[in-house]
C-alpha cells in the first residue's frame, strides 16, 4: 500500500475513533435527560408531557438517533477543529449541531411552544458541549489525533 493510503486508513481510523467516542457520550447524556424528562419535568408540568416515551420501540429509536446524531458530530468535529484551538470555531460546530438537532421538532409540528423548543435545543446543546469536552479530553490524552491541516 502506498504511504498515501496508510495515511488515509489511519485517518480514518482516528475518525472513527472520534464518532465512536462522541456517539456514546451523546447517547449516554440524552438518556440521562430522558429518564430526567420523564421522572421530573413531565410530572410537574403538563406542557412537558409530551416529552415522554410511551414505548420500549420508541425509546430505542431516540437513542439511536441521538447514537448517530454523536457520531457525525464527532467525525465532523475532528475534521473542522483540525489542528486549530479556536474556541469559537469549537463553539460554533457544537451550536449548529444542537441548533438543528433541537429546532428540528417545528418540522413535525410547527405549534410547539418556544420553552419546549427552548428545552430540547437546551437538551442538544448539552448532550453535543459533553461531546466536545469528551473529544477535546481524549485529544488531550493523546487518544485521538486531530485531523492533519496540510
Amino acid at each position: 500500500m502506498s504511504p498515501g493510503g496508510e495515511m488515509r486508513d489511519s485517518e480514518r481510523l482516528e475518525s472513527l475513533k472520534a464518532g465512536t467516542l462522541s456517539a456514546f457520550s451523546v447517547m449516554f447524556t440524552y438518556s440521562f435527560n430522558v429518564i430526567g424528562n420523564s421522572l421530573v419535568l413531565a410530572k410537574q408540568f403538563e406542557l412537558f408531557a409530551l416529552l415522554q416515551i410511551d414505548t420500549l420501540f420508541g425509546l430505542l429509536v431516540k437513542v439511536a438517533i441521538a447514537f448517530l446524531s454523536g457520531f457525525l458530530f464527532g467525525v465532523t468535529y475532528r475534521y473542522v477543529i483540525r489542528e486549530d484551538d479556536n474556541k469559537h470555531l469549537k463553539d460554533g460546530v457544537v451550536l449548529a449541531f444542537a441548533l438543528v438537532r433541537g429546532l428540528a421538532p417545528t418540522e413535525v409540528e410547527s405549534n410547539l411552544a418556544f420553552c419546549l423548543l427552548a428545552l430540547l435545543s437546551i437538551e442538544s446543546i448539552l448532550c453535543f458541549t459533553i461531546a466536545r469536552l469528551t473529544l477535546d479530553w481524549a485529544i488531550r490524552i493523546h487518544w485521538l489525533k486531530p485531523f492533519k491541516s496540510n
